[in-house]
């Protein structure tokens, strides 16, 4: 049986001095989870509410930059009873190194979950070298 103590809920973390913005509202940090293997980089980033249509990936000069926008989800005729659910941007910028085939970054949204698969260039796999007998 798990303790109640060992189960903790995380809330969105704002950015405590996010760049200057042109668009009013918080902004938050997703969380991230970064996996490797011989071929490629993976990000799985946390994003809930932002859709595919309110996302932008942006690569320039060896800088990822992810941005989502939460729409707020109630209509004009709703009446706020209790709102807990915070709307605003979620930023994330990462540094690529030479390793990443940058032309073959590929991106998906699912279930408010952003998955970037960042393949790595050929030269930066790892390879067996046979060695022969002279």
């Amino acid at each position: 049986m798990t303790d109640s103590k060992d189960i903790q809920v995380k809330e969105k973390t704002e950015v405590a001095n996010p760049a200057e913005q042109t668009k009013p509202g918080p902004v938050f940090s997703p969380d991230v989870d970064i996996f490797e293997n011989d071929q490629e980089i993976v990000l799985l980033a946390d994003m809930p509410g932002v859709k595919a249509d309110n996302l932008n990936i942006d690569l320039r000069e060896n800088t990822l930059s992810i941005v989502g926008d939460i729409s707020p989800s109630e209509n004009a005729d709703e009446e706020d009873i209790l709102i807990e659910y915070e709307i605003g941007r979620f930023v994330r910028q990462f540094t690529l190194s030479e390793i990443i085939d940058q032309g073959s970054i590929n991106a998906k949204l699912d279930n408010g979950v952003l998955r970037l698969t960042l393949p790595k260039v050929k030269k930066a796999a790892p390879r067996k070298i046979t060695v022969s007998a002279a």
